[in-house]
């Protein structure tokens, strides 16, 4: 589906403008949206508009790294967004120049969505223009990104915690899928970080530069969120070398009670392999009393070593 909205002279918004009207001089600048084109659709992007064959190329192919090329006339933004309910990255691709500002999307895109309505429902539309359109929509994109970074530091807090008593297994389990999504996160915040900086310091974007304490709000909640990002990282890193620690230190627990109690049973075995050999001429074995005093031997011995090694803390 490709919409259109163009501004005229006297500041009045009309919207399906066909692309062949755009460029009359009855327009102030105008906004065309690619919401999910097909393949004929696709094609209007080389006629009509005449963009360059390198930029409708990294239209087609998404998943392009978060970037700014500039041409002759326009500037080419690529700009990634997140699915909130599965982190699934979706490109955003922008033409912006003087007097347009041209979007595509592969997906449905919630941002430019709502972008389109404040346009279309503004009454002051005289404060609008492309760059203004460009703010707004990546304003919302980097917007978006705050719930999902929060969302997985509300998870590791919860994990730290462990209000339902779950087992460290379980608990590992949770940890290493937040890490994986904080990995998701930092591959998409990173980049657009990147960008923000590029915007800010080009002298090839004048218009930007008009409303640039705008992109430096942008920018500056991308480095607060890439911040995030890192503290999130290194909470999960803490915890994770944590529960390694505390279940070697159970394991060890663990074995040393074993070894104490090996190390008990030692003698007594010594004592039951001794008179369970089947000698002839062994004088204890025709004692009267011989096996109630072999059982109390092997009872002192037990008893007296137990206590010797709960005293040294052994048990603790």
């Amino acid at each position: 589906m490709i919409r259109t909205a163009a501004i005229t002279k006297d500041y009045k918004l009309k919207e399906h403008v066909p692309l062949s009207e755009l460029n009359d001089n009855d327009f102030l600048w105008y906004w065309v949206d690619f919401d999910q084109p097909n393949t004929e659709e696709i094609d209007k992007l080389r006629d009509p508009l005449m963009f360059h064959p390198l930029a409708i190329e990294d239209c087609i192919h998404t998943l392009q790294r978060p970037k700014l090329d500039y041409y002759e006339d326009y500037v080419f933004f690529v700009a990634q967004a997140l699915n909130t309910s599965n982190l699934v990255r979706e490109e955003v691709d922008i033409f912006l120049a003087e007097n347009y500002i041209v979007t595509y999307h592969n997906d449905k895109s919630e941002e430019i969505n709502k972008v389109w309505q404040r346009l279309v429902q503004s009454s002051k539309v005289e404060k609008w223009g492309p760059s203004h359109v460009l703010y707004q929509v990546l304003d919302k994109i980097v917007d978006n990104y705050f719930p999902l970074v929060q969302r997985i530091e509300e998870t590791l807090n919860e994990i730290d915690d462990n209000p339902h008593n779950k087992t460290m297994q379980m608990l590992l389990v949770d940890l290493f899928e937040a890490r994986h999504n904080i990995l998701l996160l930092r591959q998409v915040i990173s980049p657009m970080r990147d960008l923000g900086y590029r915007i800010l310091n080009s002298n090839r974007l004048a218009s930007i530069q008009i409303e640039k304490e705008y992109f430096t709000d942008i920018y500056d909640h991308l480095v607060r969120l890439r911040e995030m990002i890192e503290a999130s990282r290194e909470l999960t890193t803490d915890i994770r070398e944590s529960y390694i620690a505390l279940n070697s230190t159970q394991t060890n627990h663990v074995m040393k009670v074993l070894t104490v109690i090996t190390t008990i049973f030692m003698p007594l075995t010594f004592i039951a392999g001794i008179y369970g050999m089947n000698f002839e001429h062994m004088p204890e074995l025709t004692w009267k009393y011989g096996y109630f005093q072999a059982l109390c031997l092997m009872i002192v011995i037990g008893m007296g070593m137990f206590i010797w090694f709960n005293k040294k803390g052994w048990f603790k």
